[in-house]
């Protein structure tokens, strides 16, 4: 669903378009032009057309946003200029005279017109916070300005004393420019995702009824055949069925490599082919794709408030009241003092402008922004604000073994029958027969073997999986088992004598049993997967140990720890009680990252702090954990880490600089150095939107580091 929000206030979120309640404004879509999809002529399309539409939208609107601004302030500065030739303190700053009877009636005409126009943004915003009861920057400037206009009317019409006519207009004016080039800088982060959309292209080229034929991509369904020339975009997520290219999915993922492509290799929408001509069959369009999922994860991570944002929220509540406090002392203060109404109004009204937290509120969602966006484009997918960033405290990272330290990739290396009723053919058929409904990586090198052989595959029945144990079934009548060792422990029998020829450091061995009888055994050898040993170095560097934890026995656990440098491993752990390793370890004052693959490992990935998810390729749908890692590279945790780290640190840089910059410039605005430096209202405008063109400024400086290969 398409999500709403206001550009000068990020927290107000809507499921509709309409207005800001706190301020009025026209909401701003950011669903990045949403690729869902709308149910059309009973399919669902892939709504390229709707997601060009919202684009579309998207920069109406900001168009409009910021365009109003703008030409509020051109407009604004053009009434300023006579209302500054007829001022008589700007007269008499410098030496000129302009009068004429009803001169100050032109001023209030043209002082009305720039209060009511320029200052409109500001009087409706002041309404819409009040209404929310969330009294905000916008309060403060339409009080300022209010105080400002009434007190000058009141002049006109006989008080004694100085109009502020000047000050009104040159306030309004620096105000409006402020707020234009804050906003300028608040979508620049957003269009970092909207970019993610024109990864899409317009036309696709299909195969139907033996015809190659171009369409638009909103007809495209899942299923077809689409033709990708060299050089052009995959339009969809989808499987090679013929030809061999390198794809460049860098926007995507982060891999500055092309990767090689050929047949049943998937492909992502959004990624670009390189030279060489593919054929691929569509196996995910609209919401269902890596790209729309990608843009979702990254709205929720934007619009989840962490615990660093809710304290400046809080900072940024508080600060308005005092604001408001420090104003009417002020004003109290110097009118008791010296008398002088328009210098007690003048220091009120700037001490109101000066202290607008409109820095301090957006200080935190402008480096959210930035950090969710420039995660997503390099393969860090944030789904949880807090989990992320918790990853700076981290003092352990527990590392699941298959499918992330290791390439998961397993390869049958020995079949040793241990009857003579069977021969290894037999062996491996009545394995894959049982192992044929199972996603496991035992299951898969089994069926990988079974097909370079040549051999039949045959029918199972009751199939069941043992999670941490194996898999069971009946074929051909007999009851048959594929388990490992932790079928032996689990059944309270002895674990046979496993024959020399086995390399239990390097081997995981799965026995077959045929009505509860040992009828042989299978032997496969997983790798270490590159960056695995770099990945632990660097963690070692930074402080963090590293434990590997994993179903296998020990001497395999061993040997891969020990070849990487590990602290120390968790060796035969269901993957029930993998939940439980991580609460041993938090229970010693750990702060703990858990990095599997989002399915077996979901409970520890529940519980650990930060809970990490690899090996998810193009399926981002890991519900357990924080951050998902598309990438699959054991390097990426330490890149997440030292993201985590350089997000934070330019978060706290932000909120140092905005509450600093009001505690120096409030006194300032209410006088203490008075008579020897006096700030106007116009500075302190200045000053105000300076601060908060500083905080977008610095929270655009936030880069990530690539990992080296």
């Amino acid at each position: 669903m398409k999500k709403y929000t206001c550009p000068m206030h990020p927290q107000v979120l809507k499921d509709e378009p309409g207005k800001c309640p706190l301020c009025g404004m026209t909401l701003v879509p950011i669903d990045g032009g949403s690729v869902s999809r709308a149910h059309t002529s009973g399919h669902e399309k892939s709504g390229h057309s709707q997601q060009g539409h919202a684009k579309d939208d998207f920069n109406k609107h900001e168009g409009h946003h910021t365009g109003d601004f703008l030409t509020r302030f051109w407009l604004s500065l053009f009434v300023t200029i006579p209302i500054l030739l007829l001022s008589h303190m700007i007269q008499q700053w410098l030496g000129f005279s302009i009068t004429f009877p009803g001169d100050n009636y032109v001023l209030l005409v043209l002082g009305t017109l720039i209060y009511s126009y320029g200052g409109f943004p500001f009087l409706r915003g002041m309404m819409g916070e009040m209404k929310a009861k969330a009294v905000g920057m916008m309060t403060l400037v339409a009080i300022a300005i209010s105080v400002a206009y009434i007190y000058s009317v009141a002049v006109v019409f006989g008080l004694q004393g100085m109009d502020f006519f000047w000050e009104l207009a040159t306030l309004i004016d620096i105000m409006l420019l402020g707020h234009w080039l804050e906003m300028r800088s608040q979508m620049a982060a957003s269009r970092a995702l909207q970019s993610l959309v024109a990864l899409l292209p317009n036309d696709v080229t299909v195969e139907r009824s033996g015809e190659v034929v171009k369409i638009k991509l909103e007809d495209l369904r899942n299923g077809e055949t689409v033709i990708i020339k060299p050089g052009e975009k995959i339009p969809a997520d989808g499987i090679v069925l013929e030809g061999l290219s390198y794809i460049n999915e860098s926007m995507l993922t982060g891999e500055s490599v092309p990767v090689k492509k050929d047949k049943d290799g998937k492909v992502i929408a959004g990624s670009i082919n390189g030279d060489g001509a593919l054929k691929v069959k569509v196996t995910a369009v609209g919401k269902d794709s890596y790209l729309n999922r990608v843009i979702n994860l990254v709205q929720e991570a934007q619009t989840t408030k962490s615990n660093t944002q809710n304290l400046a929220d809080k900072v940024a509540k508080w600060l308005t009241f005092i604001a408001i406090a420090v104003g009417i002392s002020t004003f109290v203060y110097w009118f008791a003092s010296s008398g002088d109404i328009a210098f007690a109004l003048e220091r009120m009204v700037t001490v109101m402008v000066t202290a607008c937290p409109h820095a301090l509120g957006v200080a935190i969602p402008l480096v959210v922004a930035v950090s969710t966006t420039l995660s997503a484009t390099n393969g860090l997918l944030i789904r949880n604000r807090t989990a992320f960033e918790t990853t700076r405290k981290l003092s352990t990272v527990i590392f699941d073994k298959t499918g992330t330290l290791t390439k998961g990739a397993h390869v049958v290396e020995k079949v040793i029958p241990l009857t003579d009723e069977y021969n290894a053919d037999e062996v491996i058929q009545y394995a894959a027969a049982v192992q044929q409904n199972s996603e496991h990586h035992i299951a898969k090198g089994i069926m990988a073997t079974l097909k370079a052989k040549g051999l039949t595959l045959w029918k199972s029945e009751n199939f069941s999986y043992m999670q941490g144990i194996g898999v069971k079934g009946v074929v051909k009548g007999k009851n048959v088992v594929a388990g490992g060792p932790n079928y032996f422990t689990e059944n309270h029998r002895a674990l046979p004598e496993i024959p020399a020829e086995i390399n239990q450091h390097a081997e995981t061995v799965n026995f077959i049993f045929i009505d509860d009888r040992v009828i042989g055994l299978i032997t496969l050898a997983d790798s270490i997967r590159e960056g695995s040993g770099q990945a632990i170095e660097e963690l070692k560097k930074i402080g963090i140990k590293s434990f590997l934890l994993t179903g296998d026995n020990d001497k395999i656990a061993a040997a891969v720890a020990g070849k990487l440098g590990m602290e120390g491993y968790l060796a035969n752990v269901l993957p029930h009680n993998k939940q439980e390793k991580v609460k041993e370890l938090q229970d010693r004052g750990e702060v703990v990252a858990m990095t599997g693959d989002g399915v077996n490992d979901a409970p520890a990935l529940a519980q650990a702090d930060v809970g990490i998810a690899v090996g998810s390729g193009t399926d981002v749908a890991a519900e357990t954990a924080d951050i998902i890692l598309v990438d699959s590279d054991p390097r990426d945790v330490v890149k997440l880490i030292d993201f985590g780290k350089l997000t934070y640190k330019k978060m706290v840089q932000n909120l140092i600089w905005a509450v600093g910059y009001n505690i120096a410039a409030i006194p300032l605005a209410a006088g203490v150095l008075y008579p020897s430096f006096i700030l106007s209202p116009a500075m302190g405008a200045v000053l105000m939107s300076v601060s908060t063109i500083v905080v977008a400024i610095n929270a655009s400086f936030l880069k990530i580091k690539n990992k080296s290969k």
